[in-house]
C-alpha cells in the first residue's frame, strides 16, 4: 500500500518534468522552421504583385500562410512535395499598403518569415497647372507663383518653358520648390508658354501625365502720363482738344482728365496708350488746373498739372510772346490766348518750307529705307500733309500727334513732319513735296515746299568695297613709284662708277655744300647729276 503511494507521488512529480520537456521539444522543432518570405517593396496601384514563401529542411506536408498587418489572414498554401515556395498573388489596392509576412507549419513545427513592406504607388492623373494670381497676367517686377496639381502618390515633377525643361542650372531666374515653380520678379522674358509633368517610377516601369499648356501674359507697367493742348476753330468759335497718353504700358489703360481736382471725363484705351477730351473755351473764364491720370490694375499715376486761363483781345497773334517772367505760357489766336504751363507762344503756321532728304543703309551696304523731313520756319500748331507726285500721301483724317500706326509702305512720326519710307523700289522713286497748314483751321492757307527728286539706288556712292578697291589701287601705284626709283638710283650708281673711273682724281663735295643755281634747277626726285662738275650727288628721301 505504502509502496502503491510512493509511485503515485514520483509519477506526479514527473508529470511537469515531462510537459516542459514536451514543450522544449516542440519550441525546438518550431524554431528550426524559418521560412523566407520574397516579393516588391513597391507597387502601382492597380497591378498584381506575388510574394513567395519558402521553407527549406521542412517534410512535406508544409502550410503556408500569408499575413497582413494586425495578423489577418491573407491566403494559404500547401507543399504537399517538400523543397516547393508557396505563391500568393495578390490585386494592389488603396488598402494594401503595410507590412506582409508568412508562416509556416510542418512536422508540428511552425516558423515565421521576415516582413516586406509594401508601399502602393498611385500614378499620376488628371495634371493640371494653376497660376497665383489667376488668370495668368503679371505686371514687370511682380511676383507670380505656378502650382502643379495633380492626383497621384509618390511623384516628381518636371517643368517647361516653351518646350524647354526648366532647370536651377539653365534656368537661374526660376525656382523650383517641388510641384512650384516660383518668379521672384517677372520680366518680358518670361511670357510665353508654361506646363507640368508629374511622374513616378517602381523598378524599370515609369508612367508620367502632362498637364495643358498655361500662356503667361507679361504687362509693361505705364509710363508717368503726359498732356498737350490744341485748338481747333469752327467759324468764329474755338475749342480745345486735351490729349493724355503714356510712352510706355501695356493697355487696356483708363485715362482721367481733372480740372481743379474734379474729374470731367474718363476714357478706357483697349487698343492704346492715348485718351482726347475735348474743353470748351469761353474767353473771360478761368478753367483751372488740368491733370492727367491713368490707372490700371496695380498702377495710379498723374500728369504734371497744367493752368488752363483762357482770355481776350490781348495782343496780336503775330506778335511775339510777352511778359517772359510770368511762369505761364501764351497760345495765341486772333484775339484769344491761352495760359498753359510751361511756358512756349503758339504763333500761325508760315513762312518758308523745306524739305530734307537722308537715305538709311544697313550693315551689309543695302538700301534700308528713306526719311524725308519737312522743316516749317514758323508756327506752333502745324498740321503736315505728304505729296508724291502731286498725289496726297497717307490719309489726310486726322490723327494724334504723338501716337500714329505705321502703315504698309509710309510711316510718319515727329507729329507729321518726319516721313519714312520703308518699302523702297522703283514705284517709290520720284518728286516729293511738304505742305503746312495751321492744325486747328481747316480752312486756313497751306505753305508748300519745292518738290524735291527722291531716286531710290541699291548701293551708296562710297561703299566698303570702293574703299578698298581704291586703297589697294593707291597702294599699287605707291609701290609702282617706289619700284622706278629704285631703278633710276641704279642707273646713276652705275654712272657715278663711270665718272669716278674716268677723272679719279676728282672726288665729290660733301652733302652739306652748297650747289650751284643750275645744280638746283634740276630734277631732285631720286638723285641729283650735275653736269657742270661731273659730280653725282645722291638725296634719299
Amino acid at each position: 500500500m505504502q509502496s502503491t503511494v510512493m509511485k503515485n507521488l514520483q509519477t506526479l512529480t514527473m508529470l511537469p518534468i515531462l510537459a516542459l520537456a514536451s514543450l522544449f521539444i516542440r519550441i525546438s522543432g518550431s524554431t528550426s522552421l524559418r521560412p523566407l518570405l520574397t516579393g516588391p517593396d513597391v507597387a502601382y496601384l492597380g497591378s498584381r504583385v506575388t510574394f513567395w514563401c519558402t521553407a527549406t529542411d521542412s517534410s512535406p506536408p508544409v502550410t503556408y500562410e500569408l499575413m497582413g498587418d494586425g495578423g489577418v489572414l491573407i491566403g494559404t498554401d500547401i507543399d504537399f512535395q517538400g523543397h516547393q515556395s508557396a505563391r500568393f498573388v495578390l490585386k494592389v489596392t488603396a488598402t494594401s499598403e503595410g507590412s506582409y509576412h508568412c508562416t509556416a507549419a510542418a512536422g508540428g513545427s511552425t516558423g515565421v518569415s521576415n516582413s516586406i513592406k509594401l508601399t502602393v504607388v498611385t500614378p499620376a492623373s488628371n495634371t493640371r497647372v494653376t497660376s497665383e494670381p489667376f488668370p495668368p497676367v503679371a505686371y514687370e517686377g511682380s511676383r507670380f507663383v505656378l502650382n502643379c496639381t495633380t492626383n497621384g502618390s509618390h511623384l516628381s515633377y518636371t517643368w517647361f518653358f516653351n518646350r524647354k525643361e526648366v532647370t536651377s542650372s539653365t534656368s537661374p531666374a526660376f525656382h523650383l520648390s517641388g510641384n512650384t515653380l516660383v518668379m521672384g520678379k517677372v520680366t518680358l522674358e518670361h511670357a510665353g508658354s508654361y506646363y507640368c509633368m508629374a511622374k513616378s517610377r517602381v523598378q524599370d516601369t515609369e508612367r508620367f501625365s502632362n498637364s495643358a499648356p498655361v500662356q503667361l501674359t507679361v504687362k509693361v507697367n505705364v509710363s508717368k502720363p503726359r498732356i498737350s493742348f490744341s485748338i481747333s476753330k469752327e467759324g468764329a468759335s474755338y475749342h480745345g482738344n486735351v490729349s493724355c497718353w503714356s510712352t510706355r504700358g501695356s493697355p487696356p489703360v483708363n485715362f482721367s482728365l481733372t480740372l481743379d481736382d474734379r474729374e470731367v471725363g474718363s476714357v478706357t484705351a483697349a487698343e492704346s496708350l492715348a485718351a482726347w477730351f475735348p474743353v470748351d473755351l469761353v474767353p473771360g473764364l478761368d478753367m483751372g488746373v488740368a491733370q492727367c491720370r491713368v490707372t490700371t490694375e496695380v498702377q495710379e499715376l498723374t500728369s504734371e498739372p497744367v493752368t488752363l486761363v483762357v482770355g481776350m483781345n490781348c495782343i496780336d497773334i503775330r506778335s511775339k510772346c510777352v511778359f517772359p517772367w510770368l511762369p505761364t505760357l501764351f497760345v495765341l489766336f486772333d484775339d484769344l490766348f491761352l495760359f498753359l504751363y510751361p511756358t512756349v507762344c503758339a504763333v500761325p503756321v508760315g513762312g518758308n518750307v523745306k524739305m530734307e532728304v537722308e537715305y538709311l543703309y544697313r550693315a551689309d551696304s543695302k538700301l534700308a529705307a528713306a526719311r524725308l523731313s519737312c522743316q516749317v520756319s514758323r508756327g506752333t500748331f502745324p498740321y503736315v500733309s505728304w505729296l508724291f507726285n502731286n498725289s496726297v500721301l497717307p490719309s489726310e483724317t486726322h490723327v494724334d500727334s504723338n501716337i500714329q500706326p505705321a502703315l504698309s509702305q509710309y510711316a510718319v512720326a515727329d507729329h507729321r513732319r518726319t516721313l519714312f519710307l520703308a518699302n523702297l523700289g522703283p514705284e517709290e522713286s520720284g518728286y516729293y513735296r511738304c505742305k503746312a497748314r495751321d492744325s486747328y483751321d481747316d480752312s486756313g492757307p497751306w505753305v508748300e515746299s519745292p518738290a524735291m527728286l527722291v531716286r531710290v539706288t541699291d548701293a551708296p556712292t562710297t561703299t566698303i568695297e570702293a574703299i578698298t578697291i581704291a586703297f589697294c589701287c593707291f597702294l599699287l601705284l605707291t609701290l609702282a613709284a617706289c619700284v622706278g626709283c629704285v631703278f633710276t638710283m641704279f642707273d646713276h650708281e652705275q654712272a657715278h662708277a663711270h665718272v669716278a673711273t674716268t677723272n679719279p682724281s676728282l672726288d665729290a663735295p660733301p652733302l652739306s655744300s652748297p650747289l650751284s643755281q643750275s645744280e638746283g634747277q634740276q630734277d631732285y626726285t631720286c638723285s641729283t647729276d650735275s653736269s657742270v662738275q661731273n659730280q653725282t650727288v645722291e638725296i634719299t628721301v
